[in-house]
């Protein structure tokens, strides 16, 4: 039995019989960069040893377990466990270093902890000593996640969907700025042609080039062509460059200066630099994703490419930590959840939570809409969910989240049995 089951398995046994044991020597950490401050306690709530810090180093972490040994001894507690607030990436050598030491870790999460701060005194303010002490309590309750400490493999193609998710985020940034900041200002008329595929290369060559629509409005077609046409255009990118050129002779855009060139120019090769990495990760993704035995599961999902495939791979990791698919869609944020309460507790409507994975959730979704135009059993789902209701609003939005939190379910479903997606089985309603 792997280190990993063996700790899965310990996971669950806890939450089942903490609450109400006196056993535990319960020790809560709030993490933080350079020092962590840790309570001891038992799982009943007693205090042991209410302040401790210690530095974010090998020494200090050997001080800590010398800690937790010496009072376990001295007051005659048969298990200890470490409970963990995740901060950013800080936590993550504190982690490592007392799993690899066969400790028992244990995390909260960090909504639980804010929202048991009340709970724990009204007016308890936000400090480092105080949380421990609400972390070790949330531990005592059995209020806890497991922490997924995985091997290599799957932690690199965690880092390569890290990666991805913030090239993403940057070159989104850069397209924005571009537009709102530059094109709205200076050539208004570009807004209709800034999208992607052919739009999107002919304006950022005319950013890149200078896009001064006076100047352009005094050039002939043929120079303006050859001033920012690149080797591969045809008569499709064409059309597209006279279309600029025309509207360049009526725009409203403001004067431009070398400092706003130079500006354009910059922001236009960031931009193709970070799509160039994009590429770059999206293949290393593909490459990792081969080396799973899951890969031929989740690639048999109609919608689901390779990158989708190994962003739900590196979400899931081991899909038998999960013993429900309500975990599962939760990992995801596409839980439903609504406030009900008074007179309109009835009139409640549901929204997804959007507590889980954003970047999952929005390919996965991406992917639903790609499925359900392309697949005859996915899209004769779809339309069985719409029946009777496609006169409501933005009732194909909700379906295409319904029909994403179906897919991730039924990607975990293939991942635990190493199968292939079955249309039958699908439009039965069965999980595969």
């Amino acid at each position: 039995m792997s280190s990993d089951v063996k700790r899965l398995e310990w996971f669950r046994q806890f939450r089942s019989k903490v609450r109400g044991s006196n056993d535990y020597l319960v020790i809560g950490i709030d993490v933080a960069k350079e020092k962590h401050h840790a309570f001891f306690g038992t799982s009943g709530g007693t205090t042991l040893y209410k302040r401790f810090v210690f530095a974010n180093t090998r020494e200090g972490f050997e001080r800590l377990r010398e800690l937790a040994r010496d009072l376990q001894q001295r007051h005659g507690l048969s298990e200890r466990v470490f409970g963990l607030e995740p901060t950013g990436v800080y936590h993550k050598p504190l982690l490592a270093y007392l799993i690899e030491r066969g400790e028992c870790v244990v995390q909260v999460s960090n909504v639980a902890v804010q929202r048991n701060r009340e709970l724990l005194d009204g007016r308890w303010d936000k400090n480092d000593a105080a949380d421990t002490a609400n972390v070790a309590d949330l531990v005592g309750q059995g209020r806890v996640l497991f922490p997924d400490a995985p091997g290599e493999p799957l932690r690199e193609l965690r880092n390569l969907v890290r990666a991805r998710v913030r090239l993403k985020k940057r070159e989104h940034a850069l397209r924005m700025r571009i537009r709102n900041h530059l094109v709205a200002q200076f050539f208004p008329e570009l807004e209709r042609a800034y999208g992607r595929g052919i739009a999107d290369r002919v304006v950022l060559q005319v950013i890149r080039h200078g896009m001064d629509p006076r100047e352009i409005a005094q050039m002939e077609f043929e120079a303006f062509w050859n001033r920012i046409a690149l080797p591969r255009w045809n008569i499709r990118q064409e059309r597209k460059v006279r279309e600029v050129w025309e509207a360049a002779k009526t725009s409203i855009g403001c004067p431009m200066d070398e400092t706003i060139r130079w500006e354009a120019k910059r922001l236009v090769e960031e931009l193709d630099l970070v799509r160039t990495h994009l590429v770059e990760v999206e293949q290393q993704m593909r490459e990792s994703l081969l080396g799973f035995p899951e890969a031929r599961s989740l690639l048999s999902i109609p919608g689901v490419g390779p990158v989708l495939a190994a962003m739900v791979l590196a979400a899931i990791g081991d899909p038998h930590r999960f013993q429900h698919r309500r975990q599962v869609v939760r990992l995801a944020g596409l839980d439903l959840c609504a406030s009900r309460s008074g007179k309109t507790s009835d009139r409640a409507v549901p929204k997804i939570s959007k507590q889980g994975k954003g970047a999952l959730r929005y390919a996965l979704v991406h992917a639903a809409i790609i499925a359900a135009h392309q697949n005859p059993a996915i899209r004769a789902y779809f339309t069985r969910c719409l029946e009777g209701r496609q006169h409501e609003r933005g009732i194909r939005q909700k379906m295409y989240v319904k029909l994403a939190a179906k897919l991730l379910v039924v990607a975990w479903h293939l991942m635990k049995t190493r199968s292939v997606f079955d249309p039958e089985r699908f439009l039965a309603g069965q999980t595969g």
